[in-house]
């Protein structure tokens, strides 16, 4: 199948990969807007391991956005209306469990959600409108995640095959104790922007993927104390190993 058969994938940037350096031909479009208003920042769409591309920064140029304050409603649309099927969200994230070392990749298969005050859905529109209760059983899209698992093996970076993503609210980090509750939860890792944006994706029909990487332990836990530097520290290596992960995986997508 060559690629002018095929939609774009698009590609969600947060802290863990703040632009996509390696990407040609690349054409930025800052005039989007939705019925939701604009996204976090342009949209800009190139090339990538042979492959169309569309990728948005969540937290916008910069990367001044608050997790609470992402539009995760325009980001999600702008990717829609561009003709994306799949998503591949990258995060970065704390470790909960032992096995969440900093510097790990994860895929993980479930989430939590213990935001609160986002738009949140598609479904709200003051006018009304169309419903839809959607199932969110399986968060993730088994066949994007399992690509990414597979890629992230060939390249011998020890990915986790699932886990339990939690999304506190931010932009704090959070306290021990919060991390205490979210461990009995069954949470292996905590960030700041899961959701709304995968259960938007849902709403949307996108296929939608997280790739997250641990940048330091979580609050409380072992090694979690100097937790900015930790996190400077495994930022560069996992934006590195992200963005090599990208380019081994966007070739197997259908």
């Amino acid at each position: 199948m060559s690629e002018t058969d095929t939609a774009p994938i698009g590609i969600i940037g947060g802290t863990a990969l703040a632009d996509l350096a390696a990407l040609e031909a690349a054409e930025t479009h800052t005039d989007i807007d939705t019925p939701w208003g604009a996204p976090s920042g342009p949209l800009v769409r190139g090339h990538l391991a042979g492959r169309s591309v569309c990728f948005v920064m969540r937290h916008g140029p910069g990367h001044k956005l608050a997790p609470h304050r992402i539009n995760y409603r325009a980001n999600i649309q702008a990717l829609a209306d561009a003709g994306c099927k799949q998503v591949i969200a990258i995060a970065a994230v704390g470790g909960i469990t032992d096995a969440m070392r900093a510097g790990r990749i994860v895929i993980p298969d479930q989430i939590i959600d213990y935001s609160w005050g986002r738009a949140h859905s598609f479904y709200d529109a003051p006018e009304g409108g169309l419903l839809d209760h959607i199932d969110f059983t399986e968060p993730y899209d088994a066949t994007l995640s399992k690509a990414l698992v597979s890629a992230a093996t060939e390249l011998n970076l020890d990915p986790a095959a699932g886990g339990v993503h939690g999304v506190t609210q931010g932009p704090r980090l959070e306290t021990a104790a919060e991390i205490d509750r979210m461990a009995r939860d069954g949470c292996d890792i905590v960030g700041m922007t899961g959701m709304p944006e995968a259960a938007l994706a849902r709403e949307a029909g996108l296929d939608y993927a997280c790739c997250a990487v641990v940048v330091n332990k979580a609050a409380g836990r072992s090694g979690g104390t100097a937790i900015h530097a930790e996190i400077e520290a495994t930022l560069a290596q996992g934006m590195a190993d992200i963005e090599r992960l990208l380019v081994a995986v966007l070739p197997k997508l259908k």
